[in-house]
């Protein structure tokens, strides 16, 4: 199995209430069931205040690399990113587990 972690960071100025954050994290939300190769999926706001804290999560799980690329191609996947590039930016984390 891969792990898929991602960790954004909205940018200065952008709070959880914008309307494209709101569009953003509905979009990510309703990727499970969309998306076959999902085989473990949960995000959420961050909770801690420590200033190197990221703002949002997406934790999510693919069967092998195949998998994981055929989410990152999905049509589905990419129209999400193309709205979170408009008020944020992200590191992220594949691994073997």
């Amino acid at each position: 199995m891969i792990r898929h972690l991602v960790l954004f960071k909205l940018n200065d100025g952008v709070g959880r209430d914008d309307p494209r954050v709101l569009e953003g994290v509905d979009a990510f939300r309703s990727l499970d069931g969309k998306i076959p190769e999902i085989r473990f999926w949960e995000l959420g706001w961050n909770l801690s205040d420590r200033p190197i804290a990221y703002d949002f999560a997406i934790n999510s799980g693919f069967e092998d690399a195949a998998a994981l690329r055929a989410y990152v191609e999905h049509p589905e996947h990419q129209a999400g990113v193309t709205l979170w590039k408009e008020f944020a930016t992200w590191v992220i984390a594949d691994y073997e587990y």
